[in-house]
């Protein structure tokens, strides 16, 4: 999957990161040390982890993923990163 978007609450920078779906790769998803988790009520898992986003920016950038765009949307902020 070459698209991938990771997001984090503004007053939670320094973790954890929300860093895929259900649908994830999981070699990438074993590669960020992420757990996959489904919150009460929800229909759906995340994958996270404990590091900040800038420590999972710079693991993906070392597999080939670069950033595309980011974005605050109300208290989250989201990057979307991909890989060629």
């Amino acid at each position: 999957m070459p698209y991938m978007l990771i997001s984090t609450q503004i007053r939670l920078e320094s973790g954890p990161t929300n860093v895929g779906d259900e649908f994830s790769d999981p070699a990438v998803m074993s590669y960020l040390g992420a757990r996959k988790t489904t919150m009460l009520g929800n229909n759906f898992s995340e994958y996270h982890v404990d590091d900040p986003p800038r420590l999972v920016l710079d693991k993906l950038e070392k597999i080939g993923f670069r950033v595309l765009s980011m974005t605050g949307v109300g208290q989250t902020l989201v990057w979307c990163l991909h890989k060629q």
